[in-house]
């Protein structure tokens, strides 16, 4: 037989002999709780000394940071008021300036008393002349300078002791001769045209100062080494060195002058190496100094009064040649 919609399949069952009946289900019952160690609340108790003890460390850390701001504002207080000064000063000078007639400035260096028969032959104030950014190191230049005429004088007492101990009497005349010629010829030739060049960013002027700057640090290298006839140096140091106790004090003593030139030397080399990276950062060049030298020496009045007397008596001389 075809089972479908009209003879649908016969399922056998059994009848239950018992009802359905809900069974309970059986729950564990949770644990018993306990109060634990985690679950009580840490207790802790201060003593009195202990207390004291913080309460005094809190005191002392807010005394410490009231000193350091008293000392900050101090700082800067003090800061201040020298700022201030200057720019009073700074205010005082142009003043003068200003008021001064036509402008002119009374030479102030080298600094002698009034009543001396020489005077000032520059005008020299780092404060005013040159620009902020560039004062420390034209001070350094002025102080190196210095730094080089007190070695000439250490080198003529270096000199005065090897013609006592050695009769060296050429070493001694030198150094005469050195400082004589090298501190007046090195402010004139490196010092000032540095001067000059920061003071008016002059091309020219930084020319001057590398070409000769270059010639003292070569010189004083050469000193340094102490080649006979070139002042107390190592080898004039070592040569002096012998068992009397004269000897050894002369050479200690010029090994100490030698060692004073290989500190100007060094000085040398790093301001020429910073005075040159200076240089290059503003632009400067060969055919700006040439364009500056130029200007400047036509702008000479003894150029130009040359010049027109030369041009007048070539005049003359070609009208007196047409006449006859």
């Amino acid at each position: 037989q075809v089972r479908g919609a009209a003879n649908p399949p016969q399922y056998q069952t059994t009848p239950s002999a018992q009802p359905a009946i809900m069974q309970p289900t059986q729950e564990i019952p949770p644990p018993v709780y306990a109060k634990s160690g985690q679950q009580q609340a840490p207790t802790q108790q201060i003593s009195t000394a202990e207390f004291q003890e913080v309460a005094l460390r809190v005191s002392h850390s807010l005394l410490m940071s009231s000193d350091r701001m008293k000392l900050r504002s101090g700082d800067w207080v003090r800061r201040q008021e020298e700022l201030e000064k200057k720019a009073q000063e700074l205010a005082r000078r142009e003043e003068e300036l200003r008021n001064a007639p036509y402008n002119a400035r009374r030479n102030n260096w080298p600094p002698l008393p009034e009543k001396c028969c020489f005077q000032p032959c520059f005008y020299q104030d780092i404060n005013v002349d040159i620009p902020l950014e560039f004062q420390r190191i034209v001070r350094m230049l002025y102080y190196l300078w210095m730094f080089h005429g007190c070695v000439m004088i250490l080198n003529i007492l270096g000199g005065m002791a090897l013609m006592i101990h050695q009769g060296d009497f050429t070493t001694f005349g030198l150094a005469i001769l050195y400082l004589i010629l090298f501190t007046p010829f090195s402010f004139l030739c490196w010092y000032r045209p540095a001067y000059k060049a920061f003071r008016s960013d002059s091309s020219f002027n930084f020319m001057v100062f590398f070409f000769v700057f270059f010639f003292q640090f070569m010189v004083t290298v050469i000193q340094t080494i102490g080649i006979p006839g070139s002042g107390t140096g190592i080898l004039t140091a070592i040569k002096c060195f012998d068992s009397t106790v004269g000897g050894a004090t002369v050479g200690v003593m010029t090994l100490i002058i030698a060692l004073c030139f290989g500190s100007a030397a060094s000085m040398d080399l790093l301001l020429i190496s910073k005075i040159h990276r200076i240089y290059r950062s503003t632009g400067a060049s060969f055919a700006k100094a040439q364009q500056e030298f130029t200007s400047e020496f036509l702008r000479n009045e003894h150029v130009q009064s040359a010049a027109t007397n030369a041009a007048a008596a070539g005049v003359r001389a070609q009208m007196s040649s047409s006449r006859y």
